[in-house]
């Protein structure tokens, strides 16, 4: 098994945005005077783009980190890699976005599906290799 090495640089890239939006949603909390709860729907999409971001990379980054720790192919974990990254950049602009606009459906229904699109190939990868 070797070092995920790319896979490790992206998680810098991922957690220096996490912790964007993390300031993201403190700022809204602080201008809101919003200490507990999710405050009014600007805060909402805040605190949703910031869970949403912690609740799939994890997960992602660690079947894409198994995949090149086992050998795998270092140009499918690149793409993976940066479809991700893009994914998760446009979600929180389509939170943002009003509702049914093409910007929501492009941006934050892009990233999701995006998301999902990774999460899939990165399992099939793993399981095809084992």
């Amino acid at each position: 098994m070797t070092y995920p090495t790319t896979t490790a640089f992206f998680a810098g890239l991922f957690a220096l945005v996490y912790l964007g939006l993390a300031a993201w949603v403190v700022a809204g909390r602080v201008s809101g005077n919003t200490l507990f709860g999710n405050g009014d729907d600007a805060l909402t999409r805040r605190v949703r783009s910031h869970a949403n971001f912690g609740e799939y990379v994890p997960l992602a980054l660690i079947l894409i980190g198994l995949y090149e720790a086992g050998g795998g192919a270092h140009g499918l974990v690149t793409g993976l890699l940066v479809v991700l990254l893009i994914a998760r950049l446009a979600h929180p602009v389509g939170m943002l976005a009003p509702t049914n606009s093409p910007q929501q459906f492009a941006c934050r229904g892009g990233g999701i599906l995006a998301t999902f699109a990774v999460l899939a190939v990165a399992a099939v990868a793993l399981l095809l290799r084992g």
